[in-house]
């Protein structure tokens, strides 16, 4: 989503950096005015702790509705909830493979842990690194257990589930939703009304995750996605609600 956004934001003249961070520091870099956007806030649940915290950001609006994280196993694992797991330690090797420390579904799976007294440990390392051991188990038909969430490209490449979560500690369906500092709406109005407008849509969000993972450059994929797709995104650009 970031590179479409930069692209299309590129087109209209705007010249737009990156940076790359675990969202608690963007976060934070927002509410001092070091960083205008992030795109990818998981409300209610996986970042509305960690937004609360600062009050010089705010949402523009909903990106993407129907959101889902949680622990994803394999489809041949013959278990469907989380409340089975310790009678299957053994077969998981008492491990869960996550992602960056600092990172919503880490947290939420650390509570995951003591709200099911489960005897695992979460492993931490890169997103990366989760999907290469998701790769190589799935590969060989071994159990294992990643964190995981949608929409993501693993669930159109692999047969996956997400374990049952009956109490909820992950909560129900999220939405995704775009965040800015204060000043934005002000300062380049044009902006801020292109984050108030940004939104994918299942057909669409799919589309672009498929394309992203196979390509070899993705800005150049995020280039030909906003070239195929130029009267979505032109609707980005309408004036700034009031």
């Amino acid at each position: 989503m970031t590179l479409v956004a930069q692209e299309a934001l590129n087109r209209a003249g705007y010249h737009v950096v990156l940076q790359k961070a675990a969202p608690n520091l963007l976060f934070a870099s927002m509410d001092n005015g070091d960083t205008d956007a992030y795109m990818d806030v998981w409300l209610p649940k996986t970042h509305g702790d960690k937004v609360a915290r600062f009050s010089k950001i705010h949402s523009t609006g909903i990106i993407y509705e129907g959101a889902l994280l949680g622990l994803v196993v394999p489809d041949y694992v013959t278990i469907n909830s989380i409340d089975e797991l310790n009678k299957h330690k053994n077969q998981f090797g008492g491990r869960m493979i996550g992602i960056e420390r600092g990172s919503g579904i880490a947290a939420a799976t650390d509570r995951v842990l003591t709200e099911y007294n489960l005897d695992y440990v979460q492993l931490n390392s890169s997103t990366v690194a989760m999907i290469s051991e998701l790769q190589k188990a799935v590969r060989e038909k071994r159990w294992i257990i990643v964190t995981g969430w949608k929409p993501h490209w693993m669930f159109a490449r692999f047969d996956l589930k997400f374990l049952k979560d009956p109490k909820q500690v992950y909560g129900e369906a999220e939405r995704i939703e775009a965040y800015v500092r204060e000043g934005l709406d002000k300062e380049f109005p044009e902006v801020y009304g292109f984050f108030q407008q940004i939104s994918f849509y299942d057909e669409t969000m799919s589309d672009l995750l498929a394309k992203m993972e196979e390509s070899k450059n993705q800005k150049e994929t995020a280039k030909q996605w906003v070239d195929e797709h130029q009267d979505l995104v032109n609707t980005w650009f309408r004036k700034q609600k009031k």
